[in-house]
């Protein structure tokens, strides 16, 4: 046995280095954002299934079809709101997605319009997903452990927008509630694009009727059904982190 130990694959992927994997999908976005100064960023959860206007004749499903709106929408969104935070000198806002197909795509592709750049967390699945191709090659990261990828969603996180999905975007969504719920996420602005979408498909006010969500829960989250108001959302409620000159921070 002449390998390093750090460069015995066998030994990487066995179970005992279980630990040492996990850290470096710690370690090694933490290096490289700290590097590119990455402070705040907007999340976009959304599905990946819904087709873009390119591929949408090609999606057999026709409901599916019919939501090609939203990943339209979710463009024209985040070049907005990417034009919007290129001014904020001070505050750098980059959006950020699963970066995969669909709604993710969506995000990077809306950033990349307005010449800006945007993060690709990407989850290395068995039949999905690869990285879009909006995704810029330099904050694009590979995850193997959902949990690890769900911490750095939430690391610099200053508002998160869900536009209709499934189950990994209800994962996310509710995920995101409940640790501002708790307190163990400072507030942030949480957005539901898709008004008719998210409440047909949830009922919040009966979770508040029942007693298992308090009425205060329900100004946890805002709807909006067009980029400009998804856009003033954020812009009323965002709130950054700031670096100060002597490193503290505000």
């Amino acid at each position: 046995m002449s390998d390093l130990s750090f460069e015995n694959r066998d030994f990487l992927w066995g179970n005992d280095a279980g630990p040492v994997r996990i850290l470096s999908e710690y370690l090694h976005p933490k290096a490289e954002l700290t590097k590119q100064d990455v402070k705040n960023t907007l999340v976009v959860f959304g599905s990946a299934r819904i087709p873009s206007p390119e591929t949408k004749q090609s999606q057999p499903h026709k409901d599916l079809q019919a939501l090609t709106k939203y990943y339209e929408d979710c463009v024209l969104f985040t070049k907005e709101i990417t034009n919007w935070a290129k001014n904020e000198k001070k505050n750098p806002l980059l959006v950020c997605t699963g970066g995969g197909p669909g709604i993710m795509e969506a995000g990077n592709r809306g950033a990349k319009e307005a010449g800006g750049k945007s993060l690709a967390l990407n989850i290395v699945l068995p039949h999905e997903q690869e990285a879009n191709p909006f995704a810029i090659p330099d904050l694009t990261f590979e995850f193997h452990y959902f949990f690890m990828r769900k911490l750095w969603f939430m690391k610099h996180c200053r508002g998160m927008a869900a536009f209709p999905g499934g189950f990994g975007t209800f994962d996310e969504l509710f995920e995101t509630l409940t640790l501002v719920q708790t307190g163990k996420k400072t507030k942030i602005p949480i957005l539901l694009y898709g008004s008719e979408f998210w409440k047909k498909v949830v009922n919040f006010s009966y979770l508040s009727d029942l007693g298992l969500i308090s009425k205060e829960d329900l100004d946890l989250f805002g709807f909006a059904d067009t980029p400009e108001e998804a856009v003033r959302f954020f812009q009323e409620r965002i709130r950054f982190e700031l670096t100060q000159t002597d490193g503290t921070k505000s």
